[in-house]
């Protein structure tokens, strides 16, 4: 019995490695393509309609240190730009770390969301937590850099 039951843990821990070394890279790119789709469409309606976007960041966010007309270059930049690399995973958790901060910066600045947003903006927050802890994954740039760097160092 002890054996049939270390036999099964056997498999079991097989099957775990199997589905860590395939479904990872699946799940992390996944997440990647999630979460910049969110942001790199709040980024272009942010430029789409630039003089809303200025009334909302003079009238309505209330973004603390920075004045209203620069919080809303940073943003629409980072929503733009930020995005890109994080599907990329190029610097993934540079972007994923910057988009966790514009995230609670939306959070902070505007009191009014409501909370059905308010779940919204949490997952997202956990979500690049999870690739800022973690990384882009096995199927980035930043990966495929690693091992460059590394064959590269070991090659005399």
């Amino acid at each position: 019995m002890k054996k049939r039951l270390f036999q099964l843990y056997g498999y079991y821990r097989c099957a775990e490695s199997l589905c860590l070394q395939y479904l990872s890279p699946i799940f992390s790119l996944i997440l990647r393509i999630y979460l910049a789709q969110v942001f790199f469409l709040s980024g272009l309606t942010k430029i789409r309609n630039w003089d809303g976007t200025l009334f909302l960041f003079n009238f309505e966010y209330q973004v603390p240190l920075i004045p209203p007309e620069i919080a809303a270059i940073m943003a629409a930049g980072g929503e733009l730009i930020l995005p890109i690399l994080l599907i990329s995973g190029t610097l993934g958790r540079f972007a994923a770390v910057g988009l966790f901060i514009l995230n609670a910066m939306a959070v902070i600045s505007y009191p009014a969301l409501l909370p059905i947003a308010l779940k919204d903006h949490y997952l997202w927050g956990s979500l690049l937590a999870v690739l800022a802890i973690y990384g882009a994954g096995k199927w980035s740039i930043d990966e495929w850099l690693n091992r460059c760097y590394t064959i590269s160092k070991i090659k005399p």
